[in-house]
């Protein structure tokens, strides 16, 4: 059973908790590792959010993503959830069950999720008013969804998806003004 959904404010310290758990990637996966970003919400100063430290992790094919690489994780705690549902990721999670602390996505280094989720990031920390309004809509959603993290996610994928397609229209648009 899930535990319920608590948004917390900022705190600094997720930093410094990405940073610890970016050196234990990097060890426990070698060479197959040629990206690590902190990725969610606490990733961005000043937003609210599940105390869930989530870290992302390039790789140049994901099907490297085997067993070796499974138990080197394992031996760091972080334990492989099969997603069948997301082809494009491998999710590994520490923590217990429906209450995870940490939350390892793998994607390929610089394919499209990868990209979004820079884009979603780096958009809500230069845009406060996004970010606001981001941080409005979670409250909101937890207090709605409070006992099923899932449906509180999934209620977050519009706003999250507009925001990525305002990012990369922006994104164009420097790039256009560049040339």
């Amino acid at each position: 059973m899930s535990k319920q959904v608590v948004i917390s404010e900022y705190n600094p310290q997720w930093v410094a908790e990405y940073t610890r758990e970016r050196a234990k990637m990097i060890e426990a996966l070698g060479d197959v590792c040629v990206g690590v970003e902190h990725i969610g919400s606490t990733s961005v100063p000043g937003l609210g959010a599940k105390a869930i430290i989530d870290i992302m992790v390039g790789v140049e094919d994901l099907a490297i993503i085997q067993s070796e690489q499974r138990e080197r994780l394992l031996g760091i705690e972080y334990e492989y959830v099969h997603k069948p549902d997301f082809p494009e990721r491998a999710f590994f999670r520490r923590g217990e069950w429906g209450a995870g602390t940490h939350h390892l996505h793998i994607y390929k280094y610089k394919g499209e999720h990868w990209e979004n989720h820079l884009l979603f990031r780096d958009y809500l920390k230069a845009h406060p008013e996004s970010l606001r309004a981001h941080e409005t809509l979670k409250k909101d959603l937890a207090h709605q969804f409070k006992h099923d993290r899932a449906a509180y996610t999934e209620a977050k994928g519009p706003f999250i998806r507009q925001i990525v397609e305002q990012a990369k229209l922006e994104t164009q648009k420097q790039r256009q003004m560049e040339f």
